[in-house]
């Protein structure tokens, strides 16, 4: 079983049992979070149901794992002038979540 939700202006693709990155949210660890902007649902083979935009009475039930840290982005400025460059980075924060059921 299969649905695709929006969460934070993005969307996934996610199945039962899928670790996926979030962007971050205040929650504990062991706490449980539902997305209820489901746009499309798989609910078995061959069948496909669409929203419009989204799938009424449909929501995705995860498990929070924690939060972790993305890759270090490492950006240059650098203009042709004496002492005229930057280096900085930055390292994107996600809440880690478990999928677990797919109601739809």
């Amino acid at each position: 079983m299969h649905a695709i939700i929006r969460d934070g202006g993005r969307q996934y693709r996610v199945q039962e049992g899928e670790i996926l990155f979030v962007d971050l949210r205040t929650a504990e660890p062991g706490s449980s979070i539902q997305f209820s902007e489901v746009l499309a649902i798989e609910p078995g083979p061959g069948e496909f149901v669409c929203g419009t935009p989204l799938v009424d009475g449909a929501h995705v039930e995860a498990e929070v794992i924690g939060e972790v840290k993305g890759p270090k982005v490492i950006f240059h400025r650098f203009r042709r002038r004496k002492n005229s460059h930057s280096r900085k980075g930055h390292r994107q924060r996600y809440t880690k979540v478990r999928i677990g059921k797919i109601a739809g």
